[in-house]
């Protein structure tokens, strides 16, 4: 009989995560193969997605790379036929692409505003739907929303916020469509402030004022992200469906 850890592994299991090619992205490829799982790795540069690739064979596990525009619907749906002939099957999505601006809603263009749109909830939606498609039952699609889905941080970022709240409502109405009827179960989580390319654009100052706000008064380190990510892939969550988690060191109870 298997043990409680057991249920942690991701063992002859197969992940997609897109916007794998930097920051948490590669953190969540590299955590999924510790935990077992064979990785396809999607996002818009070729050349660091095949360091991500690299990474996750240096972890004992197999992993292809595709140029992915998760805004395209074609693009999402490549990418999951690129994983279904590579491994046959799809167990996990890890929905990570995602772009950030910070502009004054007076000033945003409609471009600006629906170039993050089209990113971070419609290519969600794509990818989930490319996947929906082919996964089976015991399937978890992890869509990574943000806490200014929740809340807001001092910068302008309406468009960046409309999007990563309106992934928490796909979330919801994905899981109750397909957790039932399909077998997949759909979470997210909403990071807080972790080390990315997109904290390295803050200007001087900011991260340490958004600190006083957060309870462990830190940074979270992107491995802790990634063990919520492959806590959500696994059967240690079978229960558990709809949800979003902050991992915000308490940013959201501040």
């Amino acid at each position: 009989m298997a043990g409680l850890l057991d249920r942690f592994s991701l063992a002859g299991r197969v992940a997609v995560v897109t916007g794998a090619s930097s920051g948490l992205g590669v953190a969540f490829a590299h955590g999924l193969a510790e935990a077992g799982a064979d990785l396809v790795l999607g996002a818009r540069r070729a050349d660091r997605l095949n360091d991500t690739r690299k990474l996750v064979e240096d972890a004992g596990r197999r992993a292809i790379a595709v140029l992915t525009d998760v805004s395209s619907p074609r693009d999402c749906e490549a990418l999951v036929d690129a994983a279904t002939a590579e491994f046959g099957r799809v167990d996990i999505l890890v929905n990570n692409a995602g772009i950030g601006t910070a502009v004054p809603a007076i000033r945003e263009t409609p471009e600006q505003f629906e170039r993050v749109i089209d990113v971070n909830l419609n290519g969600c939606f794509w990818m989930a739907q490319a996947c929906g498609r082919v996964m089976l039952p015991g399937s978890s699609i992890i869509n990574i929303s943000s806490v200014l889905g929740l809340t807001t941080a001092g910068l302008p970022q309406a468009a960046y916020a409309a999007s990563k709240a309106g992934l928490i409502g796909l979330t919801r109405d994905l899981a109750q469509q397909w957790s039932g009827r399909r077998g997949i179960r759909v979470n997210a989580l909403a990071p807080g402030f972790f080390a990315s390319e997109m904290t390295d654009q803050y200007k001087p100052g900011y991260l340490d004022q958004r600190l006083q706000r957060v309870p462990l008064g830190r940074l979270g380190d992107p491995t802790e992200l990634a063990a919520a990510v492959v806590f959500l892939a696994s059967d240690a969550a079978g229960y558990v469906t709809g949800q979003t988690l902050a991992v915000d060191g308490g940013m959201t109870i501040a």
